[in-house]
């Protein structure tokens, strides 16, 4: 809806309240007290001498809505620009008007809730005046209340209720439309905080533009920590705050043509992530769940969708449709009541015709008799005389009954025409229980839809239980995962001390060969030792020998001469020896 209508119905209801003799003027008085309040609520510089200016030709009587309008025009709307509070405007309208037309005792709603409802109603209002809202705009509305409100749509109530409003009235203005919602006619069974919730959720898709709404966690961008905020969808950017009060805002994620949304892995014990990607700067944001998940990101893809294709959202899209249709189904009824109108006019002209030629032919017959009688009365005075006259007479009346003739043959030609005008209409009226049918048939793809619905529901229900089950799966393998860990842990635990035990045993090993080249170390200086000892003796004494005790054997010949221990005394060292040193490998 353009910014101009839609400040235009607000102020026509406060024109209008202020009209109390409801003559349609207004004093110049309350014009000035309005203009300055419309003014100061839409941040327009004002003029006071402008008004006395304007109307500065005509009395000092009250100004009327037409002749209000041109200095509306031209000082007011076109100097407002889209930079205002329109909520402000909106209750400084509403409060001029609700004081003299509603009655806060007989409603069951609150004054706000009243206020929203009155919004709503100039949104989804006709552009005429007065205005006043249709039935199919009543129904749009209160289906969405009850889907709000999470109640079921009885359309049975409400065909009830239409079939009464269409044998008063076709539609209901502002205050109507209110007591109707504050009734609790459409709402029964429901309390009133619902009844307000339920309000409150279709005034902000409608009114504010806030396609959804929730808190999320969201992380940021210097400390790296998550925080829970108040996240709030429009068509063009997301605002979120503090808490859902909305007293305290953060920030705005604008969106545009190239902006994208992306899930993310499960990361830093954050689930169900996702990425918002501007053309400034990226967001991550955790959901509660993956359900809630899924809803932000297709919400958020539909309005980057509709920023790309330069269309308006959804819920104004739909109203232009539905306002389209109706023009197009009036328009239609329009011309089929002119034609209707049109053969209805050919059907009197057509009676009038033939009601002209019946009369046409009583005086033909009536004149006709009247001649007759004159001849028979003078026939037998005037029998010789006027012989030729009667033949002259014969001739006229065979003239007289081919005009007859001819005349039947133009009714029955007529009437012919009446029959086929009989027939059209007839196939008019087929026509019109055709689309009495299809309207019918619409009425029952409705239902299929609803039923449609339910059923998608029901399927979303046992989704949602088979996900808790997974979730129960995971747990218990979760905790399956943990006791491996711990056998896991006491294995690594066994292996370490199996380790230091390796390791004091090859340190024990390193010392036994430590020992053993030792020892070798010494025997290798003995046997040098020897052979110099030896060496020397030989030298200095030639041949002479040491005896020495041992076995009377074979003495063992080496390089400098015999040897100080027989073959026998060498197996058996050769034996210990290898017994230490199998000791030595066993204790490695």
């Amino acid at each position: 809806m353009p910014l101009r209508e839609e400040l235009l119905k607000s102020i026509w209801h406060a024109f209008t309240a202020l009209d109390v003799d409801k003559s349609g003027k207004v004093s110049k008085s309350q014009l000035k007290v309005l203009s300055h309040n419309l003014c100061t609520v839409m941040k327009i510089p004002h003029d006071p001498v402008a008004l006395e200016e304007h109307f500065k030709d005509d009395d000092e009587g009250p100004v009327s809505n037409q002749g209000y309008m041109p200095y509306l025009n031209k000082f007011i709307l076109d100097k407002v620009t889209d930079n205002f509070d329109r909520q402000d405007f909106n209750k400084m309208c509403w409060t001029l008007s609700s004081r003299k037309n509603l009655d806060q005792s007989k409603l069951f709603i609150t004054n706000d809730d009243a206020f929203k409802i009155w919004c709503i109603f100039n949104f989804l209002s006709e552009d005429r005046y007065p205005l006043t809202i249709v039935t199919e705009e009543i129904e749009y509305f209160l289906r969405k209340l009850t889907e709000a409100m999470g109640g079921s749509w009885v359309e049975e109530r409400f065909e009830d209720y239409k079939l009464q409003l269409i044998s008063k009235q076709q539609s209901l203005n502002a205050w109507e439309f209110i007591k109707l919602i504050g009734s609790g006619q459409f709402s029964k069974g429901m309390d009133r905080q619902t009844l307000s919730m339920g309000i409150s959720e279709v005034y902000h898709e409608l009114i504010l533009d806030v396609l959804k709404q929730g808190y999320l966690l969201k992380k940021g961008h210097k400390r790296k920590n998550w925080t829970e905020r108040w996240f709030m969808l429009k068509p063009n950017a997301i605002s979120y705050y503090v808490g859902e009060d909305l007293a305290e805002k953060k920030g705005d994620i604008l969106l545009d043509g190239n902006c994208c949304v992306d899930p993310l892995q499960d990361k830093e014990g954050k689930k169900c992530l996702f990425i918002i990607k501007s053309s400034y700067k990226s967001f991550e944001i955790s959901a509660s769940d993956k359900k809630k998940k899924q809803e932000w990101i297709q919400a958020i893809q539909t309005c980057v969708s509709l920023l790309r294709q330069g269309r308006p959202a959804l819920h104004h899209e739909a109203r232009q449709k539905r306002r389209d249709m109706r023009l197009k189904q009036q328009a239609e009824q329009e011309e089929l009541e002119l034609r209707m109108r049109e053969l209805q006019t050919a059907n009197e002209a057509k009676q009038q015709e033939l009601e002209n030629m019946r009369k046409a032919l009583e005086d033909s017959a009536s004149n006709a008799a009247e001649e007759e009688r004159r001849r028979l009365q003078t026939q037998t005075e005037l029998q010789d005389r006027y012989r030729m006259d009667l033949e002259r007479e014969k001739m006229v009346r065979q003239q007289m009954e081919e005009q007859v003739a001819q005349k039947s043959t133009e009714v029955e030609q007529y009437l012919q025409r009446v029959r086929e005008m009989e027939d059209m209409y007839s196939q008019l009226e087929d026509a019109l229980e055709e689309e009495r049918r299809a309207r019918q048939d619409e009425e029952a793809v409705r239902r299929l839809q609803a039923q449609l619905l339910e059923e998608e529901a029901a399927k979303r229900v046992e989704l949602e239980q088979i996900h808790l089950k997974q979730q129960r799966a995971i747990s218990e393998t979760e905790a399956e995962k943990q006791e491996l860990e711990k056998e896991r842990l006491a294995k690594e635990s066994a292996l370490q001390a199996a380790m230091k035990q390796l390791e004091q045993l090859e340190q024990e090993r390193q010392g036994a060969l430590e020992q053993y080249q030792t020892v070798i170390k010494k025997l290798t200086d003995a046997t040098n030792n020897t052979k110099t000892w030896k060496h020397k003796v030989a030298e200095h004494e030639g041949m002479l020998r040491l005896i020495q005790p041992g076995s009377k054997g074979p003495q063992r010949i080496t390089n400098w001469g015999p040897a100080a221990f027989s073959d026998g005394e060498l197996s058996l060292r050769e034996k210990k020896w290898q017994e230490l040193k199998n000791q030595e490998n066993q204790a490695q």
